[in-house]
């Protein structure tokens, strides 16, 4: 009987089709043929609700539609509706309509970069209607791209009240996962950052590692598109793009091991998977090799700046405490020469900061200093060392870890 009615259903169908228009009329033929195969892997109960979508969408959302049904993982084209397609499909195009960096998109960056509702294995949730009553007021008025990544960046985490924190429920939690409980880890708050700038026409994907080549875990982020140029950043930006925290541990990657590599996502097959340490077994999501742009990119802002030792320093509550993420303290630190004399100076990673951020800098090689910073009370609170002399040429000089506590 079931039967029968999933047959007399995607006749039905058929026949709706046959009076409109063929779902793979117009397309490029590489195109139409990926479109009909994962159409007919789908499980058969499902089937129905992809030719249904490519039924109602509007005509000229047709291939953004099919390009997404071709490529989507064996999990969606199984159980995603035609309702929850169009829907976001056509907030999507709406975003192509109102923005002027969207308009000008090539068709393949915005089908393959704006246009999915997912990045990695996340819950499937409509977010875009939301995204879009909190983001559109803050970039109706932008006409420059640049303007608009950095309102966004600097503006969502306000926004949707969701901060870094160990304790999350998962990972890849969805944005609604997300804001549900105020907090998500670097996963999370890359799917978050990403999702935003994709509902406002913005080309953005997921970049990450699934280890750093210093073996201290894995880390995720979020890449934007601008001008033909994929540039990095995260939900918590540093002063420009292409500059964070992790940058050093990126550009040190080792090239021999997979494991160590840099990755993007993508919608549109590669041949290669985004790796996920949440589901190592999962090679649902294309990838990008991408470590050669972040070794490249690493090496020349190495050769821009002030030759040095790198300190990485941290603020801790106590010294008898723990190293956790909540054990961390956000100060204001000076680093000052025998002399007194300030060398550097810079601010410590907080409790809401990822575990492998901390503030790093540069100083002279061979030479003892002191790390010190200020209390509310005026009392300085400060650790003596001493940078390393300078290495080889062509060696990578060793990090040194410095911790200061406020009690």
């Amino acid at each position: 009987m079931k039967k029968i009615s999933l047959l007399g259903a995607l006749a039905a169908v058929a026949l709706t089709f046959s009076c409109t228009r063929d779902p793979y009329a117009g397309l490029e033929p590489g195109l139409a043929e990926d479109l009909r195969a994962n159409i007919e892997a789908a499980d058969s109960s499902n089937r129905a609700q992809l030719l249904d979508a490519l039924i109602r969408v509007p005509k000229d959302q047709h291939e953004g539609m099919a390009f997404l049904i071709a490529y989507m993982p064996e999990g969606d084209r199984d159980t995603l509706t035609a309702d929850f397609l169009l829907e976001e499909v056509g907030w999507a195009y709406k975003a192509r309509e109102t923005f002027p960096w969207t308009k000008a998109l090539p068709d393949s960056v915005f089908y393959n970069d704006v246009l999915p509702y997912a990045s990695m294995n996340e819950h499937r949730e409509p977010w875009r209607a939301m995204f879009w009553e909190k983001l559109y007021p803050l970039v109706d008025s932008i006409t420059d791209v640049r303007e608009a990544i950095d309102t966004i960046n600097k503006q969502l985490q306000y926004l949707v009240k969701v901060e870094y924190n160990t304790k999350r429920r998962k990972p890849h939690q969805s944005p609604g996962e997300s804001m549900e409980i105020g907090m998500a880890s670097c996963s999370g708050l890359s799917i978050l950052l990403t999702d935003a700038f994709r509902t406002m026409g913005i080309p953005s994907r997921i970049a990450g590692t699934p280890l750093w080549v210093s073996k201290e875990g894995n880390h995720n982020w979020t890449e934007v598109w601008i001008d033909g140029k994929w540039y990095f950043t995260e939900y918590y930006p540093s002063k420009a793009l292409n500059h964070s925290w992790f940058l050093e541990r990126a550009g040190k990657a080792d090239k021999s091991d997979p494991i160590f590599w840099m990755y993007a996502t993508s919608w549109r097959p590669t041949g290669i998977h985004f790796p996920m340490v949440w589901a190592r077994k999962n090679k649902n999501v294309p990838g990008v090799d991408v470590t050669d742009f972040y070794i490249d990119l690493y090496n020349a802002q190495m050769a821009e700046a002030k030759n040095g030792a790198p300190v990485a320093i941290r603020v801790f509550k106590t010294k008898e405490g723990g190293r956790s993420s909540e054990d961390r303290v956000a100060k204001d630190v000076r680093v000052v020469d025998a002399a007194g004399k300030m060398v550097a100076a810079g601010k410590t990673a907080g409790p809401t900061a990822d575990m492998n951020d901390y503030l790093t800098l540069y100083l002279p090689f061979g030479q003892s200093l002191q790390a010190e910073f200020t209390d509310a009370d005026g009392a300085v609170h400060s650790t003596a060392f001493s940078t390393p002399k300078q290495a080889e040429a062509g060696d990578q000089p060793s990090m040194t870890d410095v911790e200061l506590f406020v009690d």
